[in-house]
């Protein structure tokens, strides 16, 4: 990595939970960046498991389970493996994932054949996925948080499957204090959720918006960099998904900004 490459002196705020933010923030370290950790989401399991439970006592009748995020294989996952027989249910489903993160995690639990996007890791590129057409008898279990885009089981309902949700663990806003962020003038930012981006909002006043809005922000989807545009950030800059992508498009930015 030559000097032109790094993230010399620069200083980069993460808003992933906090527990999902271990791997940029040292990738971010090793390409000589100051990581700001800043979660705007915070991860619980699900406060009841009684339906969750109810539902995994009859995987074994489904066809298909998909992991929409990297919190839905973990906890997900956990909760599958605490079930009897889970090992054999496991080898005789379809399992679909939606991005390299969930596909990394599921990995880490012994699942290596995943049906999942290889860019735009979205429900749109899983839905385009040959394996997920012709779906019309198959029973579809989607691992998820409380709430999110029902874009995925609508459209496999629509071609002929039966689909439920399976809540694995839930999301909240856990109280921060933006004029931390304020006073640190951070050169970069990362969100990663359209839920991040919208606390984020919520937390600006007009003074503290004078100061975000210009600053550079990175986002992995389409959907977000549009929402933030939308909602007044200047410069929003579109990067591939996952760690690796983030980094790279910080990186690049960099890159450009010394030349």
């Amino acid at each position: 990595m030559n000097k032109l490459q790094t993230l010399s002196g620069l200083k980069i705020v993460i808003t992933r939970p906090r527990e999902q933010a271990d791997n940029l923030a040292q990738r971010i370290t090793q390409a000589g960046g100051q990581a700001i950790l800043f979660p705007l989401l915070a991860i619980h399991p699900a406060a009841d498991t009684t339906a969750l439970n109810k539902q995994l006592a009859r995987l074994k009748e489904f066809n298909l389970a998909i992991f929409i995020s990297p919190n839905a294989v973990r906890y997900g996952m956990d909760a599958i493996l605490a079930t009897s027989g889970s090992s054999q249910i496991l080898s005789k489903l379809k399992i679909a994932a939606m991005g390299p993160g969930s596909v990394q995690a599921l990995r880490e639990y012994g699942v290596h054949e995943v049906i999942a996007p290889q860019e735009k890791f979205d429900s749109e590129t899983l839905l385009a996925r040959p394996e997920l057409q012709a779906v019309a008898g198959w029973k579809v279990m989607i691992f998820r948080g409380d709430g999110g885009r029902e874009l995925l089981g609508e459209t496999l309902k629509m071609r002929g499957a039966e689909v439920e949700y399976a809540t694995c663990y839930q999301r909240s806003k856990p109280p921060v204090d933006i004029s931390k962020l304020l006073v640190a003038r951070p050169d970069a930012i990362t969100v990663t959720s359209s839920e991040a981006l919208n606390y984020f909002y919520e937390l600006l006043d007009a003074q503290s918006k004078e100061i975000m809005f210009p600053t550079p922000l990175f986002v992995p989807h389409e959907r977000i960099a549009n929402s933030a545009r939308k909602l007044g950030w200047q410069a929003v800059t579109l990067t591939q998904g996952g760690d690796e992508g983030l980094l790279s498009g910080l990186l690049a930015w960099a890159n450009n900004s010394n030349s």
